[in-house]
């Protein structure tokens, strides 16, 4: 399977949904939407499931913030018709260091 990646900056946080399995275990997830930036499809709505992920994700992540998301993409068929998820298993906060240029000689000579 692969995994994708994508940063951006993290435009909406949806409310926590929970429910209940037919197995009778409780669940929850919380979904966001990333601004990419991009010129086409410039937002992109990811879902995190799991308790803990949920936990984690709106513990250390704000509206606004640059984030890392990697993620899977899963479909499933219900009708005749397929529905597909972004998965997110991982976010981070974004990398904003950048390489320093390394100033000229102050004296001006090239050696």
């Amino acid at each position: 399977m692969n995994d994708f990646k994508m940063t951006g900056e993290i435009l909406k946080i949806m409310e926590v949904e929970k429910g209940t399995s037919k197995a009778g275990k409780a669940w929850q997830k919380v979904n966001f939407v990333l601004a990419t930036g991009n010129e086409y499809n410039p937002e992109v709505a990811f879902q995190i499931f799991g308790d803990e992920k949920v936990e984690n994700f709106i513990k250390y992540n704000k509206v606004g913030q640059t984030v890392d998301v990697s993620f899977n993409v899963s479909s499933r068929e219900f009708n005749g018709k397929y529905y597909h998820n972004l998965d997110a298993w991982k976010v981070f906060k974004a990398s904003t260091e950048e390489a320093v240029e390394e100033a000229p000689a102050a004296d001006g000579l090239p050696f």
